[in-house]
């Protein structure tokens, strides 16, 4: 009996059937093939339509249930769509199949190049996104590729120390003197071309130089070596304006709008000196101490301090293991970062915000239960944390004693 491939088939016709009895599969094909014998004519005959290939094999799926056969029908067809749709309509007219009585009906016939288009175009579409995912940047990138590029070609080697500079320091009245190369190439990229690296510790002749000639801006790094190095270049050079990083960030992380507002926000040179002296140096003991908390527990620096008076003292609110590990936990994510957590009593952060603010904040706030930060506790943060009716400061190390504030004072190796 010949037969048609699924590949070679263009229609494929879907029919259920309904018997009232029990018949096997052999019977329902017998049927398909007796019942239509002679009805559409020569041409259409059905035996002769599958011994030419042109119909193919047909499929016959049934199941039986409480003396009832139900199933379906399923034939290829290779013949065009007129003469597809009157096979398919010829097979309804069969009523019996072996001594019961049948119904035939015809669902749907599926054209197969329809399937095969769509599934032609998912595929399509699947390789074109990959396409695109892995092997065509994109327009912008390529232009950003190119840009960057050059903003590299446009970097010039200034004065005999050789230092990484923007192409327009020399016509400039101003320049922006920042820590190393990388520094100067975010600048360059955000169209600053007046930028100049000290490119290490030290402050180079050149740079010395060039301020005393020039209306000078300090841009260092939001961290304690940027704090050194403004102290450096003020001592020996003539700066005349300072302004630092956001707290825990780089110059050369920084988006455009967060070095406008760096730029906007500087202060002057003799201001960052007074500043700078006012801040107590930390010890050599303190920075391993904040690198290694583990070597706490060794020694313990306090200078001497000045009598202070604490307010009348209270039942201090006794921290729980929930509070402990959640202060630990923030305390190390803080580590370099010179931030601070403010807390409600649900241990939900009310904001987050630079140690250098954390007074300011506190008194605008009125519900803070604990502020953990990367810092020391001193007396001046003791003093309006009692202000605020704070029950805990979680620091790195203290400078004040428990006895001597109503606040629990934590530190990282108490955590």
């Amino acid at each position: 009996m010949g037969k048609i491939s699924p590949v070679a088939a263009k229609y494929i016709v879907h029919a259920n059937i309904d018997i009232e009895g029990v018949v096997d599969r052999p019977d329902v094909i017998g049927a398909i093939f007796g019942q239509t014998e002679g009805l559409l004519g020569a041409d259409l005959e059905m035996r002769e339509l599958q011994k030419s290939g042109r119909i193919g094999r047909i499929e016959v799926n049934t199941e039986t249930r409480t003396g009832k056969t139900k199933g379906t029908i399923i034939i290829p067809s290779s013949l065009d769509k007129a003469e597809t749709s009157i096979v398919a309509a010829a097979m309804e007219i069969i009523q019996r199949i072996g001594p019961c009585n049948a119904k035939i009906e015809v669902t749907n016939i599926e054209d197969v190049r329809i399937s095969k288009r769509i599934m032609v175009i998912e595929r399509a579409k699947e390789l074109l996104k990959k396409m695109i995912e892995q092997t065509m940047p994109d327009s912008q990138e390529i232009a950003d590729e190119v840009a960057e590029s050059v903003r590299i070609m446009e970097i010039v080697e200034y004065g005999r120390d050789r230092l990484p500079a923007g192409p327009a320091i020399d016509e400039s009245d101003e320049i922006i003197v920042v820590e190393g190369r990388a520094d100067v190439l975010n600048l360059l990229k955000h169209g600053f071309k007046n930028a100049i690296a000290i490119n290490g510790t030290s402050v180079p002749e050149t740079i010395i130089d060039v301020c005393g000639k020039k209306v000078v801006t300090a841009f260092v790094d939001g961290d304690r070596g940027g704090n050194l190095i403004i102290k450096e270049l003020t001592s020996v050079a003539d700066i005349d304006f300072v302004t630092k990083a956001p707290d825990g960030k780089e110059v050369e992380e920084l988006t455009k709008k967060e070095i406008h507002k760096a730029i906007r926000s500087r202060i002057s040179g003799e201001q960052a000196k007074l500043d700078l002296s006012r801040e107590p140096e930390r010890t050599a003991m303190e920075l391993v101490k904040r690198h290694h908390p583990q070597q706490q527990h060794q020694q313990h620096f306090r200078p001497m301090q000045r009598p202070y008076q604490p307010a009348p003292p209270i039942r201090r609110v006794p921290i729980s293991n929930e509070e402990k590990n959640a202060f630990k936990s923030m305390l190390e994510d803080l580590i370099g970062t010179r931030g601070a957590e403010i807390l409600d009593s649900k241990l939900s952060v009310l904001g987050k915000v630079p140690v250098s603010e954390v007074q300011t904040a506190l008194k605008s706030i009125n519900n803070a239960h604990a502020v953990v930060f990367d810092g020391s506790i001193e007396r001046d943060i003791v003093k309006v944390a009692e202000e605020s009716n704070v029950k805990f400061l979680i620091g790195m190390d203290s400078k004040v004693r428990q006895h001597e504030t109503r606040v629990n004072l934590v530190t990282v190796n108490e955590l």
